[in-house]
């Protein structure tokens, strides 16, 4: 019989839980481990966010993007118009006889010898000449900040395939900026190949730029510079040169600065005036005046006229004066361009018709009868206006609803339609000892580059 326990005892078993002992290093290391992976993870959502937050963002609220501005430069005051024309030929009243002066305004003229004494005292010497040529080179320097250099460059691979970089340079202008890009006017022959174009300011500043449109007739090109790519401020600082008014023969005898490329090298400067502006240049769909200077430079030159009121009032040319003078500077009168540099900066098509032509004289009109228009004197081949029955000897009176009264006023109505658009034009054709009217219907090409 099993034993009694006595003095209440129990038999049951008594257990004692020990504690296991911290590992004080294997907790450190997990807690490493952890908050190296909750970095990893802050740093994995973070790039994330990053990235996809303009995603979203834009996908939730899409932005407009930014669109240039339409490029626009005033209307030469001096330009003759239509109407003006037309008013020219009308029988006008005789003007009322300007009213006698009184006592207290008549200036009276002083004697010639006065004149001559007053004129004897000025005396120049060598110190008047040198402050005469000191504001010459200030008046220049402030001219250089519309200018800039246009390096063109071209690799080439030779025999043994080695690449070779050439580099050609030439000037530009700085004619205007439509909000998003700086515009640069300058020649498109030098650059025609470039694989770059790197374009120099005044400030020594160096920005890569693109062709934005060219024009082969006129060898002229406008290029382009982000504008986010010039340094904080210097947008604002850079001056955008004017285009002058121009009034024809009167430009005459005005003194002017030639700058960019005058004598064949980058930055060089020449002074005088402008002796003739009479010659034109005769192209498809459009007449080109030039100036002729009294400036001698380089047969490769090229660059701006300028007047001394800092105003552009040419574009220099080579080759194209028609003149027996060798090596005088010409330029293209800047009113006949400012409709083809206003299209060039706003990259839009030009309309072609392939018409060459004059204005019709006023001998022509009295004595022979011929209408005042644009007198058509050759025309393209294939052109729109061959192949819709243009003549040789035609004179072109209206186009839709513009009438068109010489040749300047259809040059400046067809810059404003666009290739592709069907355009009535009526003419005048000879017929026997009159003229009859013919009208024709026209669908517009557009011009090459």
């Amino acid at each position: 019989m099993p034993e009694i326990k006595q003095n209440g005892e129990s038999d049951f078993i008594t257990e004692r839980i020990k504690t296991k002992p911290l590992n004080k290093k294997k907790l450190i290391r997990r807690t490493i481990v952890t908050v190296t992976m909750a970095v990893i993870f802050g740093l994995v959502a973070c790039v994330t966010f990053l990235i996809l937050e303009p995603v979203i963002s834009n996908w939730l609220y899409p932005k407009e993007e930014k669109q240039p501005e339409i490029v626009r430069f005033p209307e030469d005051r001096d330009e003759m118009q239509p109407e003006d024309m037309l008013a020219e030929n009308l029988p006008t009243e005789s003007p009322e006889p300007s009213p006698e002066p009184t006592p207290d305004r008549e200036e009276t003229p002083l004697p010639e010898e006065q004149i001559e004494d007053i004129l004897g005292r000025v005396t120049l010497d060598l110190d008047d000449y040198k402050r005469l040529y000191a504001v010459m080179a200030d008046f220049t320097n402030e001219l250089s900040e519309y200018m800039v250099t246009v390096t063109a460059v071209t690799s080439n691979v030779d025999w043994f395939d080695s690449v070779q970089e050439s580099r050609n340079q030439c000037p530009g202008l700085i004619i205007s900026d439509n909000g998003l890009e700086l515009l640069v006017l300058s020649n498109y022959t030098p650059l025609r190949s470039a694989e770059r174009l790197l374009l120099t300011f005044h400030n020594g500043l160096m920005i890569e730029g693109q062709l934005k449109k060219y024009n082969r007739a006129t060898d002229l090109a406008v290029l382009s510079v982000e504008l986010e790519s010039l340094p904080e401020g210097m947008n604002e600082e850079l001056p955008r040169a004017v285009l002058g008014y121009i009034g024809g023969n009167s430009l005459i005898g005005t003194p002017v600065v030639a700058v960019g490329s005058p004598m064949g090298t980058s930055n060089s400067v020449g002074y005088g005036m402008i002796t003739s502006a009479g010659a034109t240049l005769s192209m498809t769909d459009r007449n080109y005046k030039l100036l002729q200077t009294d400036i001698h430079g380089s047969q490769k030159a090229s660059g701006v006229l300028f007047d001394l009121q800092g105003q552009v009032v040419g574009i220099i040319t080579n080759g194209k004066s028609g003149s027996d003078l060798g090596g005088v500077i010409t330029a293209y009168s800047i009113t006949e361009l400012r409709r083809i540099v206003e299209k060039m900066s706003n990259a839009s098509p030009i309309a072609y018709m392939g018409i060459r032509g004059v204005d019709v004289p006023r001998e022509a009109n009295l004595e022979l009868g011929v209408p005042y228009g644009a007198y058509v004197e050759d025309i393209d081949m294939d052109s729109p206006a061959m192949l819709a029955g243009i003549q040789r000897g035609d004179v072109i009176t209206k186009m839709d609803e513009t009438n068109i009264v010489s040749f300047g006023s259809y040059s400046n109505a067809l810059m404003s339609m666009v290739p592709g658009q069907t355009v009535t034009v009526t003419v005048m054709r000879q017929a026997q000892e009159e003229y009859k009217e013919m009208s024709f219907k026209i669908e517009l090409g557009e011009v090459e580059g």
